[in-house]
Parts: structure tokens; C-alpha cells; sequence
């Protein structure tokens, strides 16, 4: 990410850019900086958009082969393409011979870093992983937003509101505009305000869950898991979100058993430190046999459901109470 701000500040590009991670704020915000910078937001003549799978790879490249009409640039973005995870050979062997009046920017979630076409990019562009952010950067740009429209916000409402959040940028850019709009009439935003108006994420609610699972409250892990229903969350994810906090919670267990600090502890796992730092407190309520049972028993009930042995509501249910029931 350095180096793409590099390149937008001196105006000296790279032909071929591929954004890749799976953080899609940060991907959407230099898809539309690329543009502006190569050709401007306002030109249709020399921008071409391609999305999705069944792109035709001989239309893309005689666009690419075609001159920029009236200007220095053509510009082709290509999104969600498939070509960095299934094999795409003619893009590969087509870059280095592109034009050099011609750049191509690649939007990918996901990526085979083995495959040619990668290989090609590398060789002759610029990759740029655009992953989860930590906690320090999020509270940096959390309060940067909040300087500019002259307000602060104390720490506890700050902490309050990356729970709420999570660590995905785009909800968080739109949890903090609900925030903005609701205290437009004040200079700070407090506790009271960030309780009010920001929205749980289904992840939170899914900790919530797993909190009162832990702390043997059934009627309200019940509750709370027929909430989520209510609001359409199909059941299999309901699971698969499920496995992965009890996973999660695991391997934080697993580590902090071996002695790392809280920062290392995070770094190793891939999480942020806040949510590491909730999920410790919430691994220390179960014993590590558990925690492991727990997640062989997810992948159990994943498996009877897709065999039609188990409905998938009635699998969530039985992991609940499970894991819920008193000694």
C-alpha cells in the first residue's frame, strides 16, 4: 500500500496494478484513486470495466490494443474476474507485450500466487495486498474522520464502537456516517450515543451467543441465535461462524498457553488485538479439551447436515444446547 500511494503522489505508474485481499473499502478506494490518476473519473472514451466470471479474454485485449482516443492513457479495470485463482495464459503471455499507452488494473478476493498470470503482474506491475487492518491503524482513521468534521470522541465510546464494528472498513465508514449524522449537533460523540445508534455486526452477535453459551445462560444463546434467524441469517453460516469463533478461541488459547504476550498472541492468530483480546477473555470460560471437542463438533455437524441426516436449524440448535447445558 506504500508503494501504490508512492506511485499516485509522483504520477509515475506502473502499467499493470492487481489489488487483492480481502479488505473491499480499501479496494474500492484505489480502484476509483487508479482511475482518477490515469485517465479521470469523467472519461467514458478511453475506460473500459469488465466484471465477473466469463470475461472474454480476446475482447479484453483487443480493447487493450486500441489506441486512447484524444489523451495519454487507456485504462482497463478488470474485477472479480476468477483469471488469478483458474488459469488464464493468454493475459500472462499478452502484458508484456501491452501497449505501453495501455494500463490494466485487476481487482481480485482471491488469488493462486503459483499461477502465471500472478507471475506476470509481479514481473511487470504492482501487487497490492490489501488485508484486514490492525487496531492502531482503524483507530488512526477512525479519529482522522472524526477531525475532520470537528468533533472527538472519548476513548470508552471509541472501544465501544470498534466492538460494535468489527474490523471491516466499509462497515465501519458506515456505522461511523450513522454516528456522524446522529450527534451532527454536537462536538463529541459519547458512550451513550455509539450504544444507540450503531448496529451489531451478525460476528458480534455471533460472540454474544457464544458469551452466553459459555456462561451457561441457554434461554438467552437461544434467543439470540432466533434473532439472527429473523434477520435471514441461513443457519449454515449461523454454523460456520460458529466453528470459526470456537476455532479462533482455540488457538488463542493454544498460544497464550505457550507463553506469548497479547500483541504476539494476535500477530500469530491474524486477528486484530481487540478482538483478540475479547475472544482470550472468552476462551478462559472453557478448557482446552473443549474448545477442541467443540470444533470437532461443528465439522460433525456440517457434515450431517450436507449428508441430510440433520436439518441445519436443528444442527445449530443441538451445538447450542450442547455447549449451553449446566455441568
Amino acid at each position: 500500500m506504500k508503494n501504490l500511494n508512492a506511485d499516485l503522489k509522483s504520477g509515475n505508474f506502473k502499467q499493470v496494478y492487481l489489488l487483492c485481499g480481502e479488505e473491499a473499502y480499501l479496494k474500492n478506494r484505489y480502484k476509483k484513486r487508479l482511475r482518477e490518476a490515469l485517465v479521470g473519473a469523467g472519461d467514458l472514451m478511453n475506460f473500459t470495466s469488465y466484471t465477473g466470471k466469463g470475461i472474454d479474454v480476446k475482447q479484453v485485449i483487443d480493447q487493450a490494443e486500441t489506441m486512447p482516443f484524444f489523451a495519454e492513457r487507456r485504462l482497463i479495470q478488470i474485477e472479480d474476474s476468477g483469471f488469478f485463482k483458474n488459469a488464464c495464459p493468454e493475459l500472462a503471455e499478452y502484458l508484456p507485450t501491452m501497449p505501453p499507452e495501455t494500463y490494466m488494473v485487476f481487482v481480485e478476493s482471491e488469488v493462486d500466487k503459483r499461477g502465471k498470470l500472478y507471475k506476470a503482474v509481479k514481473a511487470s506491475g504492482r501487487i497490492v495486498e490489501l488485508g484486514r487492518q490492525d487496531e492502531k491503524t482503524l483507530t488512526a482513521w477512525i479519529l482522522s474522520q472524526m477531525k475532520k468534521e470537528g468533533k472527538s470522541i472519548r476513548r470508552d465510546a471509541l472501544d465501544l464502537f470498534l466492538e460494535k464494528t468489527g474490523d471491516d472498513m466499509e462497515n465501519i465508514a458506515n456505522e461511523l456516517e450513522k454516528l456522524l449524522c446522529y450527534t451532527a449537533e454536537k462536538d463529541g460523540v459519547e458512550y451513550t450515543d455509539v450504544e444507540e445508534i450503531c448496529t451489531v455486526t451478525t460476528e458480534n452477535k455471533i460472540f454474544d451467543m457464544i458469551r452466553a453459551v459459555a456462561e451457561k445462560r441457554q434461554k438467552q444463546a437461544m434467543d439470540l441465535y432466533y434473532d439472527l434467524l429473523s434477520l435471514k441469517e441461513p443457519p449454515m453460516r449461523i454454523l460456520f461462524l460458529i466453528a470459526r469463533q470456537f476455532n479462533q478461541m482455540l488457538q488463542l488459547k493454544d498460544l497464550r498457553a505457550q507463553g506469548y504476550d497479547s500483541q504476539t498472541v494476535a500477530s500469530k492468530a491474524g486477528v486484530a488485538p481487540f478482538i483478540a483480546k475479547r475472544s482470550l477473555a472468552q476462551a478462559a470460560k472453557f478448557e482446552l479439551p473443549v474448545l477442541q471437542q467443540a470444533v470437532e463438533d461443528c465439522v460433525e455437524m456440517e457434515q450431517a447436515v450436507k449428508s441430510g441426516k440433520l436439518g441445519d436449524r436443528l444442527a445449530v440448535e443441538m451445538l447450542i444446547i450442547r455447549y449451553s447445558g449446566g455441568e
